[in-house]
């Protein structure tokens, strides 16, 4: 079974002390376990909504899949930007974090998230399905990411696009080597914002001729 959940942790927590420091870090377990799931709803350095935003571009009318939603921090904050016409798909292994991010889109008024309950290595979808896919502290956790992002890569547009956001934990994926995954899926770097261990990226699918960059 995947981990599809959003891990979330925090910088002060390393400062809190060795034991506690120690316990969290071989405590993080994949998934995330949903009786912890309110560390989910703090926004990590670097890998803000805002910062989303910035990368992801999610615009009107567009039908976005985000894979790991977790409690649904980005879920809320992108769908309504996407309008009446627009959809988020969310994808998760664990029913929990599904139901729970559906609750609060329904308490809060927001009627475009189509939830599925499924494994990344085999999405449930179409070729050339999505305008954008999208996961934050998510990919780690999943075995075989490079399915993962080959995965992605077959669900989206020719003209889509892939954003990946990691922070620094055991699951962490460094950017080097989440260049290197990509290259192999066919997935071309555009951006990068912040540093390694907390950084977002955008890709988008390679076309033909189209250079592959080499990976760090």
């Amino acid at each position: 079974m995947t981990a599809l959940t959003a891990r979330r942790t925090r910088w002060g927590l390393a400062a809190a002390g060795g034991a506690a420091a120690a316990a969290w870090w071989f405590g993080d377990k994949a998934p995330y376990p949903y009786a912890q799931r309110g560390l989910l709803d703090i926004p990590l350095p670097y890998l803000t909504c805002g910062r989303l935003d910035g990368i992801l571009r999610p615009r009107p009318g567009e039908r976005i899949l985000e894979i790991g939603p977790g409690t649904g921090l980005q879920s809320l904050h992108t769908a309504p930007q996407l309008g009446p016409e627009g959809r988020l798909d969310i994808v998760d292994i664990q029913p929990e974090m599904l139901d729970h991010v559906t609750r609060r889109a329904e308490a809060r008024g927001i009627t475009n998230i189509t939830a599925t309950e499924s494994d990344a290595r085999t999405l449930p979808f179409d070729e050339r399905t999505f305008d954008a896919v999208y996961l934050v502290t998510a990919l780690g956790e999943i075995p075989e990411p490079d399915q993962v992002l080959s995965e992605a890569a077959r669900v989206l547009a020719p003209t889509g696009r892939l954003v990946v956001g990691e922070f620094f934990d055991r699951h962490w994926i460094p950017f080097s080597r989440l260049h290197r995954l990509a290259d192999s899926s066919g997935l071309h770097l555009e951006t990068r914002h912040g540093p390694t261990m907390a950084y977002l990226a955008r890709f988008h699918p390679c076309h033909r001729n189209e250079p592959v960059p080499s990976a760090p």
